[in-house]
């Protein structure tokens, strides 16, 4: 049965993880894998969280399945981090998902029921998952121009004139903040004129908001969401908690549809959860009986945010401080883009051949279409890392 499959291919950025642990230099350092890293080189457990969870071992009194929407309360919670909006929250429903990923398939999988031969448009670049997912299930992919290569920054106007040609049969995928791969996100005026577009045109939009709170802050970040939810009649959206609450392991997402009443919303949840169900059946709920367990108490909300905005901050620092040290080295500001970037990535604009010199001669691992993660470096490896980048450039 078997015999005649080909030869899997590796994934580019585990098997570059894969690669790292098997290092044994003593310099090296992982600009691969997106997560975050502390100081010492560690991804936490935020404070919060584990004061959650003793409070929900104290509590806990079965193991019992939650069902296949998941946590209905986390479902709620998960929607106001998005938005306040009531007349929103008035007509959106949402189940809970194995992560993002896990929501953007059964979104995928929606689509393709509900609106068969739909195109969905990805940016270019996207994220690595989006176009294996969207395919996955059935859906054909278009792309739109979104990063200028020279100015490492959002081509509007270049994305604006792509999407023109997307209209009512078309769902157009946005990254909601901190945009993966290239760290460029669109600013107020940019999602202000997609979302004018998309009323033009009639196309749907699919948010992927996988950071919120790595950008400018947690309201902020969720501007795309909040503003195009408020303006169109119709859109989806898939959220994370990995990088936000640290819950990397524990998979904890969200599918939200947002309707033009909750008729059609809860239609549309129905038949979430018949997918899920013939797929994972029900969601995994540690991560969300944590998220939910923060939200509802002040003091662990307070905290919660104390440390996420810590995190954010040192991102900032991080990247302030890597511009400095290339610009005081080869006194060039070519790399001052990097400051500009939100959240944990930056496209460094190098080709594979020069991210394998970062990694076979340097010790500094990056992804080959030349994504580094700003979140695994530590302060002291911003001296390392910035020389080695000159070297690499010249």
């Amino acid at each position: 049965m078997f015999s005649h499959l080909p030869s899997p291919q590796q994934d580019p950025i585990l098997s570059l993880s894969a690669a790292y642990r098997k290092d044994t230099r003593d310099n090296k350092v992982d600009l691969g894998i997106g997560v975050y890293k502390n100081s010492d080189g560690v991804t936490p457990v935020m404070r919060a969280v584990i004061a959650a969870q003793q409070k929900m071992l104290d509590a806990q009194t079965t193991k019992a399945y939650v069902g296949m929407a998941g946590d209905e309360e986390f479902n709620l919670q998960a929607l106001r981090l998005l938005t306040q909006d009531q007349s929103v929250i008035e007509r959106a429903s949402s189940i809970q998902t194995p992560g993002a990923s896990g929501g953007l398939r059964m979104l995928a999988e929606i689509i393709a029921f509900s609106q068969p031969g739909s195109t969905v448009w990805l940016s270019n670049p996207s994220y690595v998952n989006h176009q294996p997912v969207m395919e996955a299930a059935g859906l054909k992919v278009k792309h739109y121009q979104y990063f200028d290569a020279k100015t490492k920054q959002v081509d509007l106007n270049a994305m604006l004139s792509d999407l023109k040609g997307a209209g009512r049969q078309d769902i157009v995928l946005l990254h909601g903040c901190c945009h993966n791969p290239t760290g460029a996100d669109l600013s107020v005026e940019g999602w202000k004129a997609v979302t004018e577009l998309a009323q033009h045109n009639g196309f749907t939009p699919f948010i992927d908001i996988a950071y919120q709170g790595f950008g400018n802050g947690l309201e902020q970040d969720a501007f795309g969401v909040q503003y195009m939810s408020a303006n169109l009649p119709e859109m989806l959206v898939t959220s994370s908690c990995s990088k936000n609450f640290g819950l990397y392991r524990e998979r904890t997402g969200s599918a939200i549809i947002i309707g033009e009443n909750i008729t059609h919303a809860n239609n549309a949840r129905g038949k979430l959860m018949q997918l899920a169900r013939s797929t994972y059946t029900m969601p995994p709920a540690h991560g969300a009986s944590i998220v939910k367990t923060i939200l509802l108490d002040n003091d662990l909300t307070a905290d919660w945010k104390s440390e996420l905005e810590e995190m954010r901050l040192r991102l900032r620092a991080l990247r302030t401080g890597l511009c400095q040290e290339i610009k005081q080295r080869s006194g060039s500001d070519e790399f001052e883009f990097i400051k500009q970037h939100q959240g944990m990535f930056s496209v460094l604009g190098f080709s594979a051949e020069q991210m394998v010199k970062l990694r076979e001669q340097y010790a500094i691992y990056g992804v080959d279409d030349g994504r580094i993660n700003i979140a695994g470096l530590r302060e002291q490896d911003l001296a390392n890392v910035a020389q080695a980048i000159i070297d690499v450039k010249s």
